[in-house]
């Protein structure tokens, strides 16, 4: 049985120290293994940014996606082998601003991947602009006179286009993080996890201890139930977003794979696709 050091590889990040980054790489290792995953189980998918890296870092299936573009890959990775567990991963730029329409629709469609948002709410590997996650009035070499949009509540959109697995985590929180992974990774649907996962080179207003004074643990809140969704945006909206845990989890809405007629149990990789000659010449007759 796989343990999370069969989830490393001889490649070193090249992460910033501090960034905190390193705690999710950690935390997906770890859930991997507690699941019971082996190496070849697992794929994981992302896009570009500091956090796009990861799926380099991780001995597993890789693929290192276009910006804004790993949920698509991920997805058609998954219909492809419905075997293996499918990790989706990249940054609050790569998520939320040009992937924000492969986000939404992942959400709503509910097919069977993990998303892991690692939000810090700059863009880092461009050397510090805004991002959709940046709050009005957060300055940076994009907006030196203070940002003048509105942040994006990606919990709230999460909601309100169906999502059936919406959690949030900070990169401290190895084992609440950890443990939000594997849940994400045994619901039978689409789960996406917001993890807060501070900049220490560029953003100097949302750090590690700025996030320990304005986050609230869920466990904390007498009575939360992350089964109704009324309860959770009106959580999300009193506490402006900045809640760590299970936020909603929907166990009724049939996966996207449940839903399709004919999807065979046997994975495409495996389906035999030699045609016969009678077969061929039938197909292309069609079109003569």
């Amino acid at each position: 049985m796989a343990t999370f050091k069969d989830f490393r590889n001889d490649v070193k990040p090249n992460w910033c120290p501090g960034c905190g980054d390193f705690s999710v790489q950690a935390a997906m290792q770890r859930a991997a293994a507690n699941v019971g995953l082996e190496p070849q189980n697992l794929a994981v998918i992302s896009g570009i940014g500091c956090s796009g890296r990861i799926s380099g870092y991780i001995n597993a299936y890789g693929f290192h996606g276009i910006h804004g573009r790993s949920l698509p890959i991920a997805q058609g990775v998954k219909m492809a082998n419905r075997d293996l567990t499918v990790i989706a991963s990249g940054g609050d730029g790569d998520g939320y601003a040009i992937g924000m329409a492969h986000t939404i629709h992942a959400i709503r469609r509910n097919l069977d991947v993990t998303y892991i948002v690692m939000d810090n709410q700059i863009y880092g590997l461009t050397k510090g602009q805004t991002s959709p996650r940046s709050a009005e009035g957060f300055k940076t070499k994009s907006t030196p006179g203070g940002s003048i949009e509105q942040a994006i509540s990606p919990m709230e959109m999460a909601l309100t286009v169906g999502g059936t697995f919406v959690a949030q985590s900070f990169s401290t929180d190895l084992k609440d993080l950890t443990a939000l992974i594997e849940a994400g990774i045994k619901h039978k649907g689409f789960s996406l996890i917001n993890v807060f996962s501070p900049c220490v080179t560029y953003n100097k207003v949302n750090t590690y201890d700025w996030f320990k004074e304005n986050l609230t643990k869920l466990s904390d809140i007498e009575g939360y139930d992350p089964s109704s969704r009324e309860m959770a945006m009106q959580t999300l909206m009193k506490h402006n977003g900045l809640v760590t845990g299970l936020i909603y989890q929907n166990n009724n809405r049939p996966s996207y794979q449940e839903l399709i007629q004919g999807y065979s149990e046997k994975p495409l990789v495996d389906a035999d696709l030699n045609l016969d000659q009678a077969h061929f010449d039938k197909l292309a007759a069609e079109f003569m």
